[in-house]
């Protein structure tokens, strides 16, 4: 017997995602709107301890904001979980900072490293109108979905040495932006293995790179 139906149901979800959020030191209400920066923790930080967070990138961010106000914003990756299985939650978390902090929506900057860093391409991929520019650091992607990216600046790092992710995954994901017609770069350090965000993060370029992106007003 062939009978035929239309499912229409309205599903719930309920999002929860632990974070970080620091803003300069005396910036008042009302202020100029001004850039957010969502930084994504390797797979050693996941778990349910929000001090995990505090041990890669967020110093050298910290003293970015002495020259350069913005919002930093720094979630919490569940153990079980890695970053592309948040993408529900990370976007969400965009939207209500952007809302409580008055975020300049041109100027979203997305980094991350190692786990992260595979986050960041990821994420970017999927919802590429959100973010001004990306700062993957040795992590990896989808070369097949590097066209999405063709609109947002890349500058990607990564180690020589590194034996934990290859450098190719980042090479590989930095030709084929450049290969559709985007723009993206990539910084190679000689001798350096897994651990190389100190030395991108400690780049003054890198910084002021970042936040001179903007994206074009629609």
């Amino acid at each position: 017997m062939e009978r035929k139906g239309k499912l229409q149901k309205e599903v719930k979800k309920r999002l929860l995602l632990q974070y970080l959020v620091y803003t300069p030191e005396g910036r008042e209400e009302g202020e100029e709107r001004l850039p957010l920066l969502l930084f994504l923790h390797g797979a050693g930080e996941r778990g349910s301890d929000l001090e995990r967070v505090k041990r890669h990138g967020i110093p050298s961010f910290l003293e970015w904001m002495e020259e350069e106000p913005f919002v930093l914003a720094a979630p919490l990756c569940p153990l079980e979980a890695t970053w592309e299985d948040k993408t529900e939650e990370l976007l969400a978390l965009i939207e209500e900072l952007s809302a409580v902090y008055r975020v300049d929506d041109r100027r979203i900057y997305l980094t991350g490293l190692s786990m992260g860093g595979y986050g960041v391409w990821d994420l970017a991929a999927k919802r590429p109108d959100r973010f001004a520019a990306i700062v993957p650091i040795c992590g990896g992607g989808n070369p097949k979905l590097a066209h999405r990216l063709k609109e947002v600046p890349v500058w990607a790092f990564h180690g020589a040495e590194d034996q934990g992710v290859p450098f190719r995954e980042s090479e590989e994901m930095v030709q084929a932006v450049q290969a559709c017609g985007g723009t993206a770069r990539l910084t190679l350090y000689p001798g350096v293995g897994h651990i190389c965000w100190p030395a991108a993060y400690s780049d003054n370029e890198l910084r002021q790179w970042l936040f001179e992106q903007s994206k074009q007003r629609e």
